[in-house]
């Protein structure tokens, strides 16, 4: 945001986290008893990420804004708060543990469930995202090899999902872990945006039972449905297909284009509390945000510090966070200048972190420690565990640029010189800045660095070779990313896992991941992250710089609106919102 100071009042992550309570309790008065003020019918809702699909469970769906803008279009059994932390949504229905070796839960959606288009919520759409995610339905690629039906950004806790005991249509799902896999954080699974609507992925790809071609094997209905999966619901402004995109939550998809945004409206087979506005307008990069908010037609603002130059009016309030989104270089392993390890080593060694965290970084007073204290030393571990001082000795090597190193180990990769690209998503004046910090740095230990943004940028191009590196957050993603449990930083450097757009692969770290997944000892933990992470700073396949600072911006008058510094974004209880003026 670039408003001067004095245009807009400012306050911290705690004081908007305090006033959570009070707002909530405030819009439950104005709903109940309504106000002599003017509740607005609309409100705008500015992202600092692209909205390029409905399925925000594909590699490129889940690095996109798809989370932020469709949480309260495609809620789950679960929804992610304010502090990282994933909440039981009980409007889907309940899920529960009957039994623990092997883990069993039992989901049950509500009886009231029912998608916008009147088909009915059913298991089938458990069973649909368990099988896109488990990483168990493959096909032969062109030389052979298995190769994954499903194109799935996530893989952890539904690789351990033994089996899903569902009856074609009902209510009610077992789902049955493999034994000795009890996922410890599987309240996260099946959360908000992860259930698709089954029933659409049937008929347009024209298998009529997903259940049974799933429990069945059958390859060809697969390859059928996960053709469909992978790209039957991506979005394009102006040409949206509403039979394809039934809502199962408060709002639901009316149009999208770019003069006027992504247009959710109240969905009239909600069968929870009725949202407090009846129409959200989302604004992704791509449409017209900024002449929206010259207009005054955007109320809120969730971006990265200095990503979007959007102003709300004098009367605006804006939080500045040290957000659980890890700021981070994606490096390419396979092939290219980078992938040799001494050749990202070398890279590495000329970035300049500690320089990167002085200018970008920092938010208000920084604290000793915890989220936002420094540069970021675990990939594994947010900053603000306790365990996180014992597993970070191995990235104080590249805390400060040295040239002198980074020859070194480009001569022991066999070079003198390299070229690296680094893509992100664009226009972006903070990252292009940061790519201009690291081409200077870089320049003289023989590393000449390319800025290769675009407006089109997707990680799945690091894959693809079209660049050396990207510029994102935690598992890739352009705008709003992480969590309290870690799980998505921890799942995109498993070799399995499509979010590994690096396309990194060690078998050691993979146990180790694996083993986290169930674990709960704080010193089994610390052991396998401390093991892990020396292999990782060796092997660099990322580098982690530090915290995203994240500003969320609310206009004057808006009520219930509370910042959420992680993958859900400000929009995380957007039909919680009114806007009185």
């Amino acid at each position: 945001m670039s408003a001067p100071e004095h245009t807009r009042r400012r306050r911290s992550v705690r004081a908007a986290l305090a006033a959570t309570a009070a707002a909530a309790a405030l819009a439950a008065t104005i709903v109940a008893c309504g106000t002599t003020e003017e509740s607005l019918p609309s409100i705008g809702y500015a992202l600092d990420n692209t909205v390029t699909t409905y399925n925000a469970n594909t590699v490129d769906g889940a690095a996109s804004g798809a989370r932020q803008a469709l949480a309260r279009v495609l809620p789950g059994f679960g929804y992610v708060d304010p502090a990282g932390q994933v909440i039981s949504d009980t409007d889907i229905g309940t899920a529960t543990v009957v039994a623990q070796d092997p883990l069993t839960v039992q989901y049950r959606l509500s009886p009231d469930s029912v998608y916008s288009d009147g088909v009915p919520m059913s298991c089938d759409d458990l069973v649909l995202t368990w099988a896109a995610a488990s990483g168990r339905f493959t096909a032969p690629d062109a030389s052979g090899a298995a190769e994954n039906l499903f194109a799935a950004a996530r893989r952890s806790g539904y690789v351990d999902i033994e089996r899903i005991d569902c009856q074609t249509g009902s209510k009610d799902a077992t789902v049955v872990f493999r034994t000795g896999r009890a996922y410890a954080d599987w309240r996260a699974l099946f959360g908000a945006t992860e259930l698709m609507p089954a029933h659409v992925a049937a008929r347009v790809s024209g298998v009529p039972d997903v259940v049974a071609a799933i429990g069945g094997g059958d390859v060809e209905a697969l390859r059928r449905l996960a053709d469909f999966w992978n790209t039957g619901w991506n979005l394009t402004p102006g040409a949206v297909d509403l039979s394809l995109l039934p809502a199962s939550g408060p709002y639901r998809i009316e149009s999208f284009t770019v003069e006027d945004g992504l247009v959710l409206v109240a969905n009239e087979r909600w069968w929870g509390n009725k949202p407090g506005t009846d129409r959200i307008v989302v604004w992704p990069r791509g449409t017209d945000a900024a002449a929206a908010a010259s207009d005054g037609r955007v109320h809120v603002v969730d971006a990265a510090t200095g990503a979007l130059d959007l102003s709300l009016g004098d009367d605006a309030e804006t939080t500045d966070t040290a957000s659980r989104n890890v700021e981070q270089l994606v490096l390419g392993t396979e092939g290219g200048s980078l992938g040799a390890p001494a050749a990202r080593r070398a890279f590495a060694l000329c970035v300049p972190r500690s320089q990167l965290f002085d200018e970008f970084g920092r938010v208000g007073d920084v604290p000793a420690t915890g989220l936002g204290s420094g540069t970021t030393s675990s990939r594994l571990l947010p900053a603000d565990s306790p365990l996180y001082p014992g597993v970070s000795g191995p990235a104080a090597r590249y805390d400060e640029a040295d040239t002198t190193a980074a020859q070194a180990e480009l001569a022991a990769a066999g070079t003198d010189r390299i070229t690296v690209r680094i893509g992100y998503l664009g226009p972006d004046p903070r990252r292009a800045r940061t790519v201009e910090l690291i081409a200077q740095s870089c320049r003289e230990a023989g590393i000449e660095v390319v800025d290769a943004a675009s407006d089109t940028f997707t990680p799945s191009q690091l894959a693809a070779g079209q660049v050396d590196a990207v510029l994102a957050g935690t598992a890739a993603a352009a705008g709003a990313g992480g969590t309290a449990d870690m799980q998505d930083a921890r799942g995109s450097l498993n070799s399995a896992a499509g979010a590994n757009v690096g396309r990194f692969a060690d078998a050691r770290v993979d146990r180790i991941l694996d083993a986290l997944a169930v674990t709960t000892d704080d010193a089994t933990i610390s052991g396998l992250v401390g093991e892990a992470e020396t292999i990782l700073w060796t092997e660099m396949p990322t580098l982690p710089l530090y915290a995203q600072p994240r500003e969320t911006t609310f206009a004057g008058g808006l009520r219930a609106a509370v910042v959420n510094a992680s993958a859900a974004g400000a929009g995380w209880n957007m039909d919680r919102w009114i806007l009185n003026r």
